[in-house]
C-alpha cells in the first residue's frame, strides 16, 4: 500500500543530510568546479541539449544546492538567476562562489525550503523559466503544490524546465549489480510509490563514508503523479523526453558516457532519465 505520510521531521532531517553534504560534494569529481572557474562552465549534455538560448532570461533554480548550475546559467549569459536551497551550508558555500567568479549582480541566493518560495522569491519575480533538475522532486512529499508553485512564480509564457531520474529505473535496488554483467534487483514496487526513510545514508557520488546526520527521506513519484501535477497547475506540457543516460551513477555497473554521464553498458533496457518543458 502507498505510503504517502509526511514524518513531522522530514525537512530538518533533510537539511542536515544536506548541510553535510556541501563538504563533501567540493571534494568530489563529480561537482567539478574546474570549468566554472575557467568561463568554460556547460550543463550536463541533456539539458544543454535541450533549454536553449537563456541569455537576458530570469531564471529561478530551484533547490538549487551549492549553485554549480545555477553560476553556470548566470555564466551563459542568464541577466538573472535566483538559486534557492533549504541548506543553509549550500548557500554559504554559492555566494562565496557567486562573489569569486563576478557573478554576484546577476546570481543571488535565498535560503529557504522549496514550499517557502512563492514569499522567499517574491522580490525577485516572475520568472521566465523555473529549472529544475537531477534528483530534487524526491525530497518532496507533495507535488501538487510544488507545481502551483513553480507556475505561481512563472510570468505568462514562462516555462518549467524538469530534468529527472526515470521513475520506471527506481523500481531497482541502487546497491545492486557490483559485477560488470549483473543486473541490479528488483526492490520498489511502481505501483506503490511512496515514502522511503534511509537509516545512516550514504552519499551518491563515491565512497564516502555513511552521513553523520541520522537519517533521511525521500518520495519516490511515478510518472502519472507527475505528468498530473503539471497539468493540474495550469501548466501546458511542450514536449516530454526519455533518455537512456543520467547525470551520476544511478546503479554500480553503468558505463561512464561523454558529458560525465552514465549509461547502460550493453542493451537500453529501460529509460534511465525524462525531461520536460511545460509553459504558463
Amino acid at each position: 500500500m502507498t505510503d504517502r505520510t509526511t514524518p513531522p521531521d522530514w525537512l530538518d532531517a533533510n537539511r542536515a543530510t544536506w548541510d553535510e553534504r556541501v563538504g563533501l560534494h567540493l571534494k568530489s569529481d563529480a561537482y567539478d568546479l574546474a570549468p566554472l572557474r575557467e568561463g568554460r562552465a556547460v550543463l550536463h549534455p541533456i539539458e544543454e541539449a535541450e533549454i536553449g538560448d537563456v541569455a537576458g532570461l530570469r531564471i529561478a533554480h530551484l533547490q538549487c544546492h551549492f549553485g554549480r548550475d545555477t553560476l553556470t546559467l548566470a555564466q551563459k549569459g542568464a541577466a538573472r538567476v535566483v538559486g534557492l536551497d533549504l541548506s543553509g551550508e549550500a548557500i554559504r558555500v554559492a555566494r562565496e562562489l557567486a562573489g569569486e567568479l563576478g557573478l554576484a549582480d546577476r546570481a543571488t541566493f535565498v535560503e529557504a525550503d522549496l514550499y517557502s518560495a512563492p514569499e522567499a522569491l517574491a522580490e525577485d519575480g516572475p520568472f521566465d523559466m523555473v529549472f529544475v533538475t537531477w534528483g530534487a522532486i524526491g525530497w518532496l512529499p507533495d507535488l501538487d503544490r510544488w507545481a502551483r508553485i513553480v507556475a505561481e512564480l512563472l510570468r505568462p509564457g514562462g516555462r518549467l524546465y524538469l530534468a529527472e531520474g526515470h521513475p520506471a529505473a527506481m523500481v531497482f535496488d541502487t546497491d545492486a549489480g557490483e559485477a560488470a554483467d549483473e543486473k541490479p534487483a528488483w526492490r520498489y514496487p511502481y505501483m506503490d510509490f511512496g515514502l522511503q526513510k534511509e537509516e545512516a545514508p550514504k552519499d551518491y557520488t563515491g565512497d564516502f563514508p555513511d552521513l553523520e546526520a541520522g537519517h533521511e527521506y525521500w518520495w519516490d513519484h511515478p510518472l502519472s503523479e507527475i505528468l498530473s501535477a503539471v497539468a493540474s497547475a495550469g501548466l501546458r506540457l511542450d514536449w516530454f523526453h526519455e533518455h537512456d543516460q543520467v547525470p551520476w551513477p544511478m546503479f554500480s555497473f553503468l558505463a561512464p558516457a561523454p558529458g560525465a554521464m552514465y549509461r547502460w553498458p550493453d542493451r537500453r533496457w529501460l529509460p534511465l532519465a525524462f525531461s520536460l518543458q511545460a509553459s504558463k
